[in-house]
């Protein structure tokens, strides 16, 4: 993971995602009707609640948590840094995930879109208010993860079974919020913006910059000298 696959015009990719975040978000919350239409998928969601869909969507709001994303973030990293060796790996890969994270604060903080009322849910599974609805941080720190894990495992035997999960878990995750009631769907279709748009500034950043600054950091010595990389490359 030391140069990491970057899109060419990486900023401009950067700059649309973000732009896309926003404008979805202001329209969401500036747009009489749209949340009282988006809300009735949550509320027909709430009516349909069974035991087994209830078990998975309450074990997924917990694993994805902030704590559980930090304890998930912080094992992986350790386990690439005591168990395999690899410092950068673990730099680059907590970096990845981070940073999918901390975009759904960057944009809960500008857009402050109120959570659906769970007084009108017909079973409200977690009731949370606040005006942090938009975007979902459980699925940003998803797809922040689904990154993460396919910059580690691209050209192994993993790539293919990392695609999959990259999709396939961010999406339930994504269905899970509004199954219980925390998200309207233009917070967790944002997610996945937001957290593209985040885990691309790191590559590009990452990629200009790691060459100069990792060779500099002391805990680097004890796992031998980091080993010069090639320019990075653009790649599609």
């Amino acid at each position: 993971m030391a140069v990491l696959p970057q899109l060419p015009l990486w900023g401009l990719w950067v700059a649309l995602l973000s732009a896309a975040v926003l404008t979805l978000g202001f329209v969401a919350t500036g747009i009489h009707g749209f949340s009282a239409g988006e809300f009735t998928v949550d509320q027909e969601l709430s009516r349909t609640h069974d035991g087994f869909l209830t078990a998975v969507a309450m074990t997924l709001n917990y694993v994805f948590s902030p704590a559980g994303g930090v304890a998930i973030i912080a094992l992986c990293a350790l386990f690439l840094l005591i168990v395999r060796k690899s410092p950068v790996n673990a730099i680059a890969f907590g970096g990845t995930a981070a940073a999918g994270y901390l975009s759904s604060q960057f944009f809960k903080a500008i857009v402050e879109r109120q959570r659906p009322n769970p007084a009108l849910l017909f079973d409200p599974l977690a009731p949370e208010t606040g005006s942090n609805s938009f975007p979902s941080g459980h699925v940003a720190l998803a797809v922040g993860l689904a990154w993460a894990f396919w910059f580690l495992a691209r050209n192994t035997r993993w790539s293919r079974l990392a695609v999959i999960l990259g999709v396939l878990v961010p999406v339930v995750l994504a269905w899970s919020r509004l199954y219980i009631g925390v998200h309207y769907p233009s917070d967790v279709i944002a997610s996945f913006l937001a957290s593209s748009a985040a885990v691309l500034l790191f590559v590009g950043v990452w990629n200009r910059f790691q060459g100069r600054l990792l060779p500099r950091m002391p805990l680097l010595d004890r796992f031998g000298p980091v080993r010069p990389d090639a320019a990075p490359a653009a790649h599609s």
